[in-house]
């Protein structure tokens, strides 16, 4: 097996494990009795514990096997210098608070959208939909907290490839393929179905002991059964037209399709406000904006090569006398970009020059 086909099969073994979890705290769910809510969540609560404790402690077990399978394959050392303890990843929340604490949370939900107005059983479906992905979620951190253990156990294990599973978010979508290092967190939402690839990437670097050649392709497109994708630009254009457009917006989408940067898409909505600016309202983005961001930059060499005027990098050269660039265009978003172009080649010029298209 490569590495990729390594990474999906823990992948379905992490969501088996979610699964069957969901499934018992489903069943419990629904045991719970209307007329005296918190009374009979804690005859319950045990249970449900129980239910979430074995499948995490079930998800932390397979990282050793899976982190060892991987190293094998590239051909590293595989002595760890520890093993993984799954217990130790069992019974307690991704945020360090007790699961009992956490699993009541839907309890809480469920009387506050009584008192908003819902139905008794509109409430319970609610409740039980938060409590269906605290379960998700917190076998799944188990399983990458467990996995970040074994790979600081390995030191030939130098970061991981984050893997994006279908379907996924736009956020997790432009963050397919990234290499992050061993000690680097695991960025996730609730639910998040990523996963590492741990990797020895200082040898890969050296073109040694590397990932086979179709790591940085998707394994299949999205619809067709196949899971696993280490490329966000393959993972964009196995999506209908559809799906691109709910993913990423119509606009968004559309931007990424005449050539703009997906990251730059995702990441411009991040700092998305509303401004004056043309003599109108538009929308416009933070992002990239600061004297670090890649717009701010650009802008400042734009305006250096039509003035003449050279600006100050940092406070060495403005003590210098070098004045300072100020930014006075905001940076437009694909949609408003859309609006006032007049033609196909305004928007691109337009796209190109706020940073979304090279």
């Amino acid at each position: 097996m490569t590495t990729t086909d390594l990474a999906l099969a823990y992948y379905r073994q992490q969501q088996a494990a979610a699964i069957r979890a969901s499934a018992r705290v489903r069943d419990l769910w629904q045991r719970i009795d209307r007329g005296d809510i918190s009374g009979s969540w804690r005859q319950l609560s045990p249970l449900l514990i129980a239910a979430v404790s074995d499948a995490q402690q079930q998800a932390a077990a397979l990282a050793d096997p899976y982190v060892g399978a991987v190293v094998e394959a590239e051909g590293a050392d595989p002595t760890p210098a520890g093993r993984v303890r799954p217990e130790a990843f069992a019974g307690v929340a991704s945020d360090g608070r007790p699961l009992l604490s956490l699993l009541y949370q839907p309890v809480i939900d469920w009387k506050v959208r009584m008192l908003a107005g819902q139905s008794m059983e509109d409430a319970f479906r609610g409740s039980l939909a938060s409590a269906l992905r605290i379960t998700a979620t917190q076998v799944a951190d188990a399983g990458r907290g467990a996995t970040g253990a074994a790979m600081t156990g390995r030191r030939t294990i130098q970061g991981y490839v984050r893997v994006v599973n279908p379907p996924a978010c736009a956020r997790c979508i432009i963050l397919a393929g990234r290499e992050y290092g061993w000690n680097a967190g695991f960025q996730r939402h609730p639910r998040c179905d990523c996963v590492h690839l741990p990797t020895t990437l200082v040898a890969r670097n050296q073109r040694r002991g590397s990932l086979p050649t179709d790591a940085y392709t998707p394994t299949t497109r999205p619809g067709s059964g196949g899971r696993g994708f280490i490329d966000p630009n393959d993972y964009f254009r196995g999506l209908s037209r559809a799906e691109q457009d709910r993913v990423f917006g119509a606009d968004g989408a559309r931007a990424i399709r005449e050539g703009a940067d997906m990251g730059q898409i995702v990441n411009a909505r991040r700092g998305m406000t509303t401004m004056s600016a043309y003599g109108r309202q538009v929308q416009a983005t933070r992002e990239g904006a600061t004297r670090r961001g890649a717009f701010y930059r650009a802008e400042r060499a734009r305006t250096e090569q039509q003035t003449g005027t050279r600006f100050a990098r940092d406070r060495i050269e403005a003590r210098q006398g070098l004045p300072r660039f100020e930014l006075r265009t905001p940076r437009l978003m694909p949609e408003e970009i859309y609006r006032l172009a007049e033609s196909r080649d305004e928007a691109i010029r337009m796209l190109r020059r706020f940073g979304y298209l090279t």
